[in-house]
């Protein structure tokens, strides 16, 4: 029959038009997101070890993590940078983090004017930071 798609087009709409609204009113009404939402991200940089897997996992290689040997011989967490304009958001850095260091955050809203401004920097060492890690007194 000629126009049947056109009617079974139609019967849908109505069928949506008299139902129950489910658009949410998204800048006044915050919507309500999974626990499994995958949003921003966030660094513990007390639990990082500065291991690197994260950066190594991801395919895109968003995570660019700069580190150094602290006086106990152990890799301490100097700088911690997502380019997050490259990032697929698909979980491999949470998923592979031996310490729990990074997780996801229920920030949605990550829209930028410019290529600069999707580089997170989740952590970088101060200098008060380095001089008590290093044994320095910073006199002020």
């Amino acid at each position: 029959m000629y126009g049947k798609g056109l009617i079974k087009g139609l019967g849908i709409t109505f069928k949506h038009f008299f139902g129950k609204a489910i658009t949410e009113q998204y800048p006044e009404q915050m919507p309500n997101l999974s626990d499994m939402f995958h949003g921003s991200f966030a660094l513990d940089a007390e639990k990082c070890i500065a291991c690197g897997i994260c950066a190594k996992t991801c395919p895109n290689n968003v995570i660019k993590i700069a580190s150094s040997k602290g006086e106990d011989k152990k890799r301490r967490l100097d700088d911690y940078q997502m380019n997050i304009g490259l990032c697929l958001f698909c979980g491999l850095c949470v998923e592979s983090c031996p310490t729990d260091a990074i997780n996801f955050t229920q920030d949605f809203e990550l829209a930028c004017f410019t290529r600069e401004d999707t580089v997170l920097k989740l952590y970088q060492r101060t200098e008060d930071e380095s001089a008590s890690q290093s044994g320095e007194v910073m006199e002020g």
